[in-house]
């Protein structure tokens, strides 16, 4: 007989606010958050110091799984530029979701605004990370200029997600030449 492991209330609570932030935004009330966990607010305030910790911490534990979703495995043997066209390949595949609302860490960080506030802070490592990555690429794929290539390749991104998320936009045919035009005038192989 095997017995099914609930998960604990911190996880719960984590699940709950990754689920519900990124439906209805971060101004979600703890009220809601706590139902939809099954926790009550004493709980919650024992496990996190404040609702925003427990958003920072919902979208930390989160980071590796989307991080996972989006990047190429290392070393796996595809070019930088292939390496960077993945990516895109992987948000226009995501974008032809229902449920789609954009990149998670790039709301919190519109919605919220303040960019001291723990989840933002949390979202911009995340955003930075995914700003290097393609640094790192459009360097060893030969880009004249790799910080601006970066720059411009995490503007693309943003930009696709933000327009997909709030459906002004269907990336399918769109993003892969957008980036593809970006990669060509850098001169990324």
């Amino acid at each position: 007989m095997t017995t099914e492991v609930k998960p604990s209330p911190r996880e719960r609570l984590l699940e709950a606010a990754a689920a519900l932030t990124y439906r209805d935004g971060v101004h979600i009330g703890v009220e809601a958050l706590c139902k939809a966990a099954g926790v009550s607010k004493r709980s919650m305030y024992q496990l996190f110091d404040s609702k925003d910790e427990l958003l920072a911490a919902s979208l930390e534990e989160r980071a590796s799984a989307y991080v996972a979703t989006l990047l190429p495995t290392a070393d796996d043997g595809r070019s930088p530029r292939e390496r960077i066209l993945h990516v895109f390949e992987q948000v226009e595949a995501q974008a032809g979701a229902p449920e789609f609302r954009g990149c998670p860490y790039l709301a919190v960080q519109v919605e919220l605004k303040d960019p001291g506030h723990p989840a933002s802070r949390v979202a911009h490592q995340i955003k930075a990370n995914l700003t290097s990555f393609f640094r790192a690429e459009a360097e060893q794929g030969g880009a004249g200029d790799p910080d601006l290539l970066a720059r411009q390749l995490s503007l693309v991104f943003d930009g696709a997600s933000a327009r997909a998320g709030i459906q002004a936009d269907n990336l399918t045919g769109l993003v892969a030449p957008t980036v593809t035009t970006l990669l060509d005038a850098a001169g990324v192989r």
